[in-house]
């Protein structure tokens, strides 16, 4: 018997709870049920901070070899820390154009009090931890990220002396993974604890902006795909955006119906080397690095549901915060592909970084696995785009004569 995936345990969790939600009184729903969606978001934080530091540690230092740190390093760093900002960015106005979270209006708990920002140029400033045993303890994510990042590159300067840390840090993210994997297996149970309540309070209302946000995330996706990607392939990798995206159509197709960026790694290399006459020592490089550090996807996602929850909660995001939303998301996306449940776990820290109310998780993780189609695609597509750029900025070797404009 095929055994029920957790996309779908997640999805029957949240239409179980829309549909007890309907019949039992609000104040049992509240007294009872919601305790098991409390208990669930407080497991999700306690392994926040120690997942994201060793992962983003584990990521940073993967590199292995300084002088890929280099030339075609820097590339492609470069071009996958910009297009993530840019994607969040387009998830983000896109967002605030379409309002996915208008129409229903849920009141936050009377205790709540969001996060102020302060002024960009003190934010940026901030973005480097003073204390960063501090940060940790307190959980400030943008500070913790920026650390682990700065701990990651160090161990690859080191070197050999520095392997025992680096192995420390393997070792220790397993362990978190396998904690992890604990808690995201009870997320069904914690998305019904979660619904019940609000839809005994609200009603049906609450479902109408799941289709919303489905919407705009895979509008997002497409132009993020159909211009940005599009504009990098022909004016940097000075080839044609068609013939680049017919020749990744095999793994394109692969990424959206698995929603698995792993799953897509054997075609992506096969239509990148054999389709786009990219180098094996450059495509090798170039999409191992990317299914560590790009999630362009997953960006535009975050994005798009942080305004979706502050939405729902009748909140209003300064500029600031908007800036924080971008900034954290992009560099939490670095070294999150291998997280277990790394959508949900991104949208907690990134929520966590602005101060809003977590529970909002619940309205997006039953449609999680739809919006999962869009986002791999995307992040298979922007690895594949930068391999290609790169390969020709270091004059590959393997003719892309076929490929040109």
């Amino acid at each position: 018997m095929k055994r029920i995936n957790l996309a779908t345990k997640i999805f029957i969790g949240l239409i179980l709870g829309v549909l007890v939600g309907l019949v039992v009184p609000a104040d049992f729903a509240k007294s009872y049920i919601q305790p098991l969606g409390e208990l669930f978001m407080r497991l999700i934080k306690m392994v926040i901070v120690p997942l994201i530091f060793s992962t983003l540690v584990v990521g940073a230092s993967s590199v292995g070899d300084v002088k890929k740190l280099g030339r075609m390093g820097g590339k492609t760093v470069a071009y996958y820390i910009s297009t993530t900002a840019i994607a969040i960015a387009i998830g983000m106005t896109l967002a605030n154009m379409i309002q996915p979270g208008a129409g229903i209006q849920i009141p936050v708990d009377a205790n709540y009090q969001a996060t102020e920002s302060p002024g960009i140029i003190a934010m940026i400033l901030q973005i480097i931890p003073a204390n960063p045993l501090e940060d940790l303890v307190k959980g400030n994510m943008l500070q913790i990220v920026v650390f682990a990042l700065f701990v990651g590159v160090a161990i690859t300067f080191v070197g050999k002396k520095a392997e025992p840390v680096r192995n420390f840090f393997e070792g220790f993210s397993e362990i978190v993974f396998v904690i992890t994997n604990f808690v995201m297996a009870l997320a069904p149970i914690g998305v019904f604890g979660l619904m019940v309540p609000v839809v005994a309070v609200h009603g049906l209302a609450v479902l109408a902006p799941m289709a919303k946000i489905i919407l705009v995330v895979f509008l997002a996706c497409f132009i993020h795909a159909a211009f940005i990607y599009s504009a990098a392939i022909k004016f940097i990798g000075k080839a044609s955006p068609i013939k680049f995206y017919k020749a990744m159509l095999p793994a394109l197709l692969v990424a959206f119906s698995t929603c698995s960026s792993a799953a897509a790694l054997p075609s992506t290399f096969r239509s990148v080397e054999d389709g786009l006459g990219v180098s094996k020592d450059v495509s090798s490089f170039v999409l191992s690095l990317g299914s560590t550090i790009n999630s362009d996807g997953a960006a535009i996602y975050q994005g798009v549901a942080a305004l979706f929850v502050a939405q729902v909660y009748g909140l209003d995001l300064t500029i600031a915060q908007q800036f924080t939303i971008v900034l954290t998301g992009t560099l939490a996306s670095l070294g999150a592909a291998g997280v277990p449940g790394a959508a949900l776990i991104m949208l907690t820290m990134v929520l966590s970084s602005v101060g809003l109310p977590l529970e909002g998780i619940a309205l997006v993780a039953g449609v999680d696995r739809i919006l999962d189609m869009a986002r791999t695609t995307l992040n298979v597509a922007g690895d594949a785009s930068a391999a290609m750029i790169v390969g020709n900025s270091e004059n590959d070797p393997v003719p892309s004569a076929n490929f040109s404009v």
